[in-house]
This record gives structure tokens, C-alpha cells and sequence, in this order.
């Protein structure tokens, strides 16, 4: 086979996960950014409405609610499954020779992209 020939393949899963975590990072940043502002207009209504005395807000216990909830996804976070068999051992050794085959240079390209895109999200 002509190293021409064999390199098509990676160029292309490189510049795929390149792509596709241009866009993840992108999407990803966007969404945040969203939902901050979501929140933060939110949070300011609130003061407001206490400020002119129409409700009471205990910012305590509104503290200890958001407190609450991220420790809730800190403990989901941890919890998610590696990649392993269904017994707990590590996957077979095909997949696993795949996974160096195919794995590194897309995970690689798409962490690189993932960063790009989150930058200019």
C-alpha cells in the first residue's frame, strides 16, 4: 500500500474531529453563555421585586438551594462509567487495538477543535 493511500483515511478523522469539536466548543460556549444570562436576569428581577418591597426573598436559604444542586451535579459527574466490559474489566483487546488505531488522532483533532471553538464561542 503507498503511504498516499494510507494517509486519507487519518486526514480525514483528523480533520473530522477537528470540525466536530469546532462545533461542539462553539455550540457549548454559546449555550453557557445563555444560560448565564438567563440566570442573571433572573437573580437581578429578584432583587428588584425585594427592593421595592413586593416579595421577600430569604437569600440564605436560596444559597444553600444552589449549593445544594451543585453538589448534586459535582456527585453525577462522578459517577459516569468508564469504558470497560460489561464485568468491569477492560475492553477486549480488538476493540482496545482499534481504539489506538482510530482513537487518538480523532480525540486528539477534537479536543484541538473542542478549545478553538470554545475560544471563539
Amino acid at each position: 500500500m503507498n503511504i498516499i493511500e494510507s494517509f486519507g483515511p487519518t486526514a480525514a478523522t483528523l480533520g473530522g474531529g477537528f470540525f466536530v469539536g469546532v462545533l461542539i466548543g462553539y455550540a457549548l460556549k454559546k449555550v453557557i453563555k445563555l444560560l448565564a444570562v438567563i440566570v442573571g436576569l433572573f437573580l437581578a428581577g429578584l432583587a428588584y421585586l425585594q427592593s421595592q418591597q413586593i416579595a421577600n426573598i430569604n437569600w440564605n436559604k436560596l444559597q444553600q438551594v444552589s449549593e445544594g444542586a451543585l453538589t448534586t451535579v459535582a456527585n453525577l459527574t462522578m459517577q459516569i462509567p468508564s469504558i470497560s466490559g460489561g464485568d468491569g474489566h477492560a475492553a477486549t483487546a480488538s476493540s482496545s487495538l482499534a481504539m489506538t488505531s482510530f482513537g487518538i488522532p480523532l480525540t486528539g483533532s477534537m479536543s484541538a477543535g473542542f478549545t478553538i471553538g470554545f475560544m471563539k464561542g
